[in-house]
C-alpha cells in the first residue's frame, strides 16, 4: 500500500489533515467499548495480537519514489475484526510507533492517518452496510464482497489519493505520478485483496467468534 515517507505536506494541507485525523481519532476512543475490553481478557488478547501483527506487516516496506513508501495494509481485515472504533485506535498505537521507532518526522502522521486508517475504515463500512442490508446472507458473498473486493477496492482508493494529494500540492509533476505511482496502483490491487481475503476466509472458518462485524449465527447456522 502507498503512503507518505516523508515531510512533504505543508500548509492548508498539513492543518487539514491533522484536525480532521484528531476529530476521528477522538471520537473512536469516546465510542470504543473500553469497560468491553477491560473486562474480556479474549478480546484483549485479540486487539494485542492484531497490534503487533499489523506493526510487523507495516514495517516491511519500500521506498517508492523519495517521499512514497509501498507495503501492504491489512486495515479492511483489522477493521472487520476488531469494529471500526477499535480498528482505529489499535492502527494509530501502530502508525505512531512505526514512528518513532524510525525516527522519522512526525509531520506526516496524520496524514497517513487519513490515507491509510480512515480511508481504508470508510471503505470497510460503507461495503460491510451494503453486504448486511441489500445482499443474501451467504457466507461465500460476505467473504467474497467484505474480504477480497473491499481491500482491492480500498488498496485503488489510497493509491489514487496519494496520487491526487502529490499533484494538487505540486510535489511531483502529473507525468512523473503517472509514471512511477498509477503502475504501482494497478499492481497492489491484487495483493491486497488477497492477503485481507485470505485471512478473513481462515478466521470466518475455524474462529467466527473474532469477527465482530460477523454473525455467524446469520452466515452458517441459519443457511
Amino acid at each position: 500500500m502507498i503512503s507518505l515517507n516523508s515531510p512533504i505536506l505543508s500548509g492548508f494541507s498539513f492543518y487539514l489533515f491533522n484536525v480532521i485525523y484528531a476529530l476521528a481519532f477522538l471520537y473512536a476512543c469516546y465510542r470504543s467499548p473500553w469497560r468491553k475490553l477491560t473486562s474480556n481478557l479474549g478480546l484483549q488478547h485479540l486487539c494485542f495480537g492484531a497490534t503487533v501483527a499489523l506493526m510487523i506487516i507495516w514495517s516491511i516496506q519500500a521506498n517508492l519514489i523519495d517521499g512514497v513508501k509501498i507495503h501492504f495494509l491489512g486495515m479492511t481485515a483489522l477493521t472487520l475484526i476488531l469494529g471500526w472504533d477499535l480498528a482505529l485506535v489499535c492502527a494509530s498505537v501502530v502508525l505512531v510507533g512505526l514512528n518513532v521507532i524510525s525516527g522519522d518526522s512526525a509531520a506526516n502522521i496524520a496524514a497517513n492517518g487519513v490515507i491509510t486508517i480512515l480511508l481504508p475504515i470508510a471503505v470497510a463500512q460503507i461495503v460491510l452496510h451494503i453486504v448486511s442490508n441489500k445482499l443474501p446472507k451467504n457466507f461465500f458473498i460476505f467473504m467474497f464482497c467484505c474480504g477480497f473486493f473491499c481491500a482491492g477496492l480500498t488498496a485503488l482508493l489510497i493509491g489514487c489519493a496519494v496520487a491526487v494529494i502529490l499533484g494538487l500540492n505540486d510535489i511531483y509533476t502529473w507525468f512523473k505520478i503517472q509514471q512511477d505511482i498509477v503502475t504501482i496502483i494497478v499492481l497492489t490491487i491484487f495483493p491486497e485483496g488477497l492477503l485481507n481475503g485470505m485471512l478473513l476466509t481462515a478466521i470466518m472458518t475455524f474462529y467466527p467468534d473474532w469477527i465482530r462485524s460477523f454473525d455467524a449465527k446469520k452466515y452458517i447456522d441459519d443457511q
